[in-house]
């Protein structure tokens, strides 16, 4: 690794996170909405009421609209994978590659074979057996995003898992480890719940754009009302999840949470930044703003007089808290990849005690393996965007706390019906709908990018899982990937608005949104 294109590092990430960020504006609304189609059509099953019938069609179209898009650009971001980060697939693809095949073999196949009853076996089965299809799509889309989030958590902290030095890949020892690791269970409940809350949000948003126009009141109101209560629930999970993930991110990752919150020293009772901003260097944060005392020491540890390492504590070490320095982790880390080598040298050569000798160096090292790769470069290319992070993280948090009372709001106005003279409210709702978009984004920002340079959390940093390709070929496909998905995007906006507009009374006309 000594001579390194950054560049083609620096375009490959780039690449992966355009893919990964136009993906994730279409899968939240599929995983939020299925649940909420279902709970439609249940009510219309338990009541017999058309309307509820035709209510549950109506979002239907919307969500097979954007269920067609997004499947587009989830394949393309796996196929990334093999071609912009084939090391990476090598180093792991044994244990990645599995929940990966579990999501394109179980929890596709089921939502791909149910999703086609749903739309067009209103007539051919019956309610029980239609509405059953329903509840399955909404689950096997769920069921998708278990099995990629918990290859994602992997990566955040890897279990579950041994190095093999003969084949130089990290194999799976425990299948179970992997799916409950920590990281991939608050990830999968934390993000799919959010997922929630934009569904929710788009739904009430919809609706109000109905009752401004006065068209399709009785039903933007009744959608108004399952939105807001599936929200309100969905957004005090994804709050309490929000806390378990903090939780997790301080044991496993502690860099990523001194990133998001401009730590730069650590302490004992740590304040936690309600509101606030940084300046100052990169690896030398300054923020001011409004500070809660000790309470990042207890959102992160359960206690406030535990001690919070900062970025200085990382990269400089601390004895005293028993923190290794990134110069020592770095040279544990070259110790074991040079032993690995050896170990790979006196094996082919037979000798077997010199071996063992090496393979017991590089045991005790493997912790640390991922820091060899910068073996002789800045430590501090091992911290991550600080600013980025940090306005990411707050910016979450604080629309999270706006959606909180923006459900509680709605629910109270379309449950009393109250919404006359109330257009501020209903043009708020619309407006809310590209702030959850931003809140999604911004989540995923945090949790990737705080934990660079690592693709495999203090095993594998980006320089060492990038496929040695020519940085223009990534060039190229960047931009040709980005005219694509920009396209697919007005593409969605466009049909999704002509849907919207042209959708007929829908407590009495049959054609509702072009589904029949």
């Amino acid at each position: 690794m000594e001579n390194i294109d950054w560049g083609l590092v620096d375009w490959s990430r780039a690449q992966f996170a355009l893919t990964a960020m136009y993906h994730w504006i279409f899968v939240p609304l599929t995983l939020g909405l299925s649940f909420l189609i279902a709970i439609m059509e249940t009510i219309y099953v338990k009541t017999g009421n058309p309307a509820w019938k035709k209510t549950t069609k109506f979002w239907m179209t919307l969500f097979g609209i954007n269920f067609a898009i997004g499947v587009a650009t989830g394949i393309i971001l796996e196929f990334e994978f093999g071609t912009n980060w084939s090391n990476y697939s090598w180093f792991v693809g044994d244990i990645f590659g599995a929940p990966l095949a579990i999501e394109g073999i179980m929890a596709f196949f089921m939502e791909s074979t149910f999703i086609a009853i749903m739309f067009f076996g209103w007539q051919k089965v019956s309610k029980k057996v239609h509405l059953t299809s329903t509840w399955l799509v909404a689950i096997g889309s769920n069921l998708s995003a278990l099995w990629i989030l918990a290859a994602n958590g992997w990566m955040q902290n890897p279990t579950g898992m041994q190095f093999n030095p003969d084949t130089v890949r990290n194999e799976m020892n425990n299948f179970w480890e992997v799916l409950f690791n920590p990281a991939a269970i608050n990830k999968f409940l934390h993000t799919i719940t959010s997922a929630y809350v934009l569904a929710s949000i788009f739904v009430i948003g919809v609706s109000a754009w109905f009752l401004i126009k006065k068209r399709n009141t009785d039903f933007a109101k009744k959608s108004m009302i399952i939105a807001s209560v599936f929200g309100f629930f969905s957004i005090l999970y994804t709050i309490g999840t929000g806390d378990g993930s903090a939780k997790v991110v301080a044991k496993y990752q502690p860099m990523k949470l001194a990133a998001i919150e401009g730590l730069y020293e650590g302490s004992t009772e740590a304040d936690l930044v309600a509101f606030g901003f940084v300046g100052g260097e990169k690896t030398k944060p300054e923020v001011s703003g409004i500070k809660l005392p000790g309470m990042l020491s207890w959102l992160s540890f359960g206690d406030s007089k535990k001690f919070v390492p900062g970025i200085k504590d990382l990269v400089e070490g601390n004895p005293d808290q028993g923190i290794l320095s990134y110069n020592e982790r770095i040279e544990k880390g070259k110790l074991s990849i040079d032993a690995l080598a050896e170990y790979k040298n006196a094996m082919k050569s037979g000798d077997t005690e010199n071996a063992e000798i090496a393979l017991t160096v590089f045991k005790d090292n493997f912790e640390h393996f991922g820091y060899g790769y910068y073996f002789g470069k800045d430590p501090n290319l091992l911290v991550p965007n600080v600013k980025l992070s940090f306005y990411s993280f707050h910016i979450m948090v604080i629309l999270g706390a706006f959606f909180l009372l923006f459900f509680i709001l709605t629910f109270l106005y379309s449950f009393k019906n109250k919404f006359q003279g109330k257009n501020w409210l209903l043009w708020l709702s619309i407006w809310t709908i590209p702030l959850v978009y931003i809140a999604q984004q911004t989540g995923w920002i945090v949790a990737e990018v705080g934990r660079q340079p690592w693709v495999i959390q203090d095993l594998m940093p980006n320089i060492a899982a990038v496929s040695q390709i020519d940085k223009s070929t990534v060039q190229i496909t960047f931009f040709l990937f980005f005219a694509v998905f920009t396209a697919l995007l007005i593409a969605e906006f466009k049909i999704m608005f002509t849907q919207i507009k042209k959708a007929k009374d829908i407590n009495t006309n049959e054609n509702i949104g072009g589904t029949n």
